[in-house]
């Protein structure tokens, strides 16, 4: 049977089984299915530490599995703790981004492993508040630690957990841009009351998400819970909310900003502006994309037009 993250002691097994009883039948179900189904990912594993559980979630924003594997597995081989990754630049953290995308999330790792570092002896901290406190840290990702981590009961919304609550439960194809206090009293209201339990519900809502419940061809013969899935029953209405615009990334500033990026992560000293106009044509747009790269602090201007990644 599949485990995530530390297995439960005996006592807690006897707990949740007492509690089961007094549960939805939907947290049983998944919770049944979970065990059987879940993907082995290193940072669900036991000996997977808080760091690992933080950096992991960190990198999984907006960022999907595969993607994440390789670059997380090379992040906590050479940063295995908050105070290794503080004792590196900021550069050297957003050069190991590479490519995955929205690097502004390594200088948050940064900023996070350093204070961690200062305040709490570079440890990973267990409360919620402290972790809230965190640079960089969301609400999202301070439940996410303190229950997959620490085995705290919080709720825990991610895209995945409220589009599986809002078909199943909610009856509605899509949920809303942001979530909704009645999506976290309905979340709180099915979390089981341990701790262990909880933090389990709550990542196996999110597998089925990522695995069957998918925002595009949900496979509903493969769901655990299709047969008390509100949106199923329903004929599966679509949704009322109107369609969201993706941008595309081809000649975006987005794409001017990666293509900066590159070649600051390819050297080891600054970049002259001839490299990295030969990198990006259009003048006006990279001049852009250098703009908001320096009010984001990724990148460091110096003098005879030089730039480099942050110190």
């Amino acid at each position: 049977m599949a485990t995530f993250l530390r297995q439960p002691e005996r006592a807690n097994e006897r707990a949740n089984a007492e509690c089961g009883a007094l549960e939805p039948p939907i947290v049983s179900e998944l919770l049944a299915w979970y065990g059987q189904a879940a993907r082995q990912l290193p940072w669900r594993a036991p000996a997977a530490s808080p760091w690992a559980v933080l950096v992991s979630e960190t990198m999984l924003q907006q960022t999907p599995v595969t993607r994440v594997l390789p670059a997380y597995e090379q992040w906590i081989a050479r940063w295995p703790t908050p105070a290794a990754l503080a004792a590196a630049t900021p550069g050297d953290a957003v050069r190991a981004w590479d490519r995955l995308g929205y690097p502004r999330r390594a200088l948050r790792l940064h900023a996070a492993a350093t204070t961690i570092v200062a305040r709490h002896g570079g440890q990973v901290p267990a409360d919620y508040a402290q972790l809230l406190a965190l640079p960089g840290i969301g609400d999202y990702t301070a439940a996410a630690v303190a229950a997959f981590a620490y085995r705290q009961r919080h709720v825990v919304l991610d895209t995945n957990v409220r589009r599986v609550l809002a078909r199943a439960i909610s009856g509605i194809a899509v949920p809303s841009a942001a979530p909704t206090a009645a999506e976290r009293r309905l979340a709180n209201d099915l979390l089981p009351d341990a701790g262990e339990r909880a933090a389990t519900f709550s990542v196996a809502l999110m597998e089925l998400g990522a695995l069957v419940c998918r925002a595009r061809a949900p496979q509903c013969d493969r769901c655990p819970i299709a047969d008390r899935c509100a949106w199923r029953r329903a004929g599966y209405p679509p949704s009322a909310l109107p369609a969201r615009r993706t941008q595309g990334y081809e000649g975006t500033d987005r794409q001017a900003r990666g293509a900066v990026l590159a070649v600051l992560r390819a050297q080891a000293g600054p970049a002259r502006l001839s490299q990295l106009r030969a990198a990006w044509t259009d003048d006006v747009q990279l001049d852009r994309a250098l703009d908001g790269l320096v009010a984001d602090g990724l990148v460091e201007p110096l003098t005879r037009g030089r730039f480099r990644l942050p110190t």
